[in-house]
């Protein structure tokens, strides 16, 4: 359907920055375990694709999931799972939430009906206490990749945490440091007693590069930074080595006004809590898996488990959530900015598809 592919088989990459479209919704904290600590990028002017030529791609127009690592979304256009399918390609899941078992509906999981169209991987692997960090993600992205290169397949690496997608792309290594539960124990009563600033202190001594790049509001990853420094006797910042990929990828972004995120935001939240979000966190909390786990720190997950625990009202769940994933929103342009020239850029409030289409089916025609 697309002529011959690559002989050199291609990464098709395909996220999403913001974007809330008809269909499945998620909370999550899409960028963690680590987060970019940047300030939240300005808001921007889209970019035009009026000129782009347009050609449709083979496939039919069905649901198809892209995840911005806060959120995932079900969108009927045509770079779909079906077109995954229609390229003999297989996805590889970059969102941090999607990894765990028994959490579906706040991180708008496939259904099984989407989950048989087309193989996907790194999909309910792990139950929500098991760790899982990006040292662990790219190596099993990374077997994931190669196994379906081997295969002669097209990967496409759908996300999704700005971390887990460029710790990809640029070919990031980095030492496995097995978490040391004991050690993070001890830095979180340390963080509670005395603030977290005096953590990120004592990282700024070990490790000046790595404090300066990771806030000090961000406990998770500044412990984190300080476990690897002191297990290992190497500073964080300098362990992660950039090797870069040795096949071609194709970036693509989506984004949309920042008011039409808004709406769409508001109105899907309602939709996760009628879809029974409140019944799928009791659940879990039943199981008991408690919210200090970082896998139930996702927004929706948190303020939901905090209204089952009779600290606020559901109401106030429910505006809590749109809030902070409002707030997530705006935190992504610091991950996936409009000027970066490796992303291909789209306004989903435009006729963009056929744009979109086109260059994909260039891309894998090589």
């Amino acid at each position: 359907m697309f002529g011959a592919k690559r002989s050199t088989l291609a990464i098709l990459v395909v996220f999403l920055l913001s974007l809330f479209l008809a269909g499945q919704i998620v909370a999550g904290d899409g960028d963690s375990p680590g987060t970019s600590g940047g300030k939240a990028a300005k808001e921007r002017t889209l970019p035009d694709i009026n000129g782009l030529p347009n050609l449709g791609l083979a496939g039919s127009a069905q649901g198809a999931h892209f995840v911005t690592g806060e959120f995932v979304v079900q969108m009927a256009y045509g770079a779909t799972q079906a077109d995954a399918e229609a390229l003999g390609g297989e996805i590889v899941n970059a969102d941090s939430r999607q990894v765990y078992r028994y959490m579906d509906i706040g991180t708008a999981k496939p259904s099984p009906e989407e989950l048989s169209r087309v193989p996907h991987h790194l999909i309910d692997i792990l139950d929500p206490d098991q760790p899982f960090n990006l040292a662990l993600y790219l190596q099993q992205a990374t077997q994931a990749v190669e196994d379906i290169r081997k295969r002669g397949e097209v990967p496409f690496l759908v996300g999704g945490s700005g971390l887990y997608v460029w710790g990809f792309l640029e070919g990031l290594r980095i030492p496995h440091v097995p978490p040391d539960p004991h050690f993070r124990a001890e830095l979180e009563l340390q963080a509670r007693l005395v603030g977290p600033q005096a953590l990120h202190d004592r990282l700024r001594k070990l490790d000046p590069d790595a404090a300066n790049s990771i806030n000090p509001s961000n406990l998770r990853r500044v412990i984190r930074a300080l476990e690897v420094c002191e297990k290992s006797g190497v500073p964080f910042s300098k362990l992660a080595t950039r090797d870069g990929l040795d096949y071609p990828f194709l970036v693509i972004g989506l984004s949309a006004p920042r008011e039409v995120l808004y709406q769409r935001i508001d109105s899907r939240v309602d939709d996760m809590m009628e879809r029974g979000l409140v019944d799928e966190v009791r659940g879990l909390m039943d199981r008991g898996y408690g919210l200090d786990l970082p896998s139930m720190s996702g927004v929706g997950y948190k303020q939901i488990g905090t209204y089952l625990q009779g600290q606020m009202t559901l109401d106030e769940a429910v505006q809590k959530t749109k809030y902070e994933t409002h707030k997530l929103v705006r935190h992504q342009g610091a991950w996936f900015k409009a000027d970066d020239q490796r992303i291909h850029w789209y306004d989903i409030t435009t006729g963009f598809t056929e744009g979109i289409m086109k260059r994909v089916e260039d891309f894998c025609k090589g």
